[in-house]
């Protein structure tokens, strides 16, 4: 990483600061056209997000268990509940064709499995 641009608080460690060379060097790996003023625009994005994962990662704590939401998650479906289905005749009823008492579909397979 290089260090073009001043650490925006006292103390903070040069070393994770991201500049346009290393916006420049990303950009070409990844094949992407970027102008001068993206280069500068892109670099203060990148160290911004850089620096708060970075701050994120010192505040998790040992006795924090990790999880995967932050709120608790609840089943929002009903419960199953066994009912009585259509009669077959009737669900048959509305079928374009019917054959051995099942739908009949066009066959989309054209070998055997």
């Amino acid at each position: 990483m290089s260090d073009e641009a001043p650490p925006a608080h006292p103390g903070e460690d040069e070393a994770a600061r991201i500049g346009r060379a290393d916006v420049a060097h990303l950009a070409r790996l990844a094949r992407l056209a970027v102008t001068d003023e993206e280069l500068d625009v892109f670099a203060g994005q990148l160290d911004v997000i850089l620096r708060s994962v970075a701050r994120v990662s010192e505040v998790a704590a040992d006795d924090i268990p990790p999880t995967s939401h932050a709120v608790p998650m609840t089943n929002v479906f009903r419960a199953d509940e066994l009912v009585p289905s259509l009669p077959r005749e009737s669900v048959l009823a509305g079928a374009p064709e019917v054959e051995d008492n099942k739908f009949r579909v066009p066959r989309i397979l054209t070998e055997e499995a």
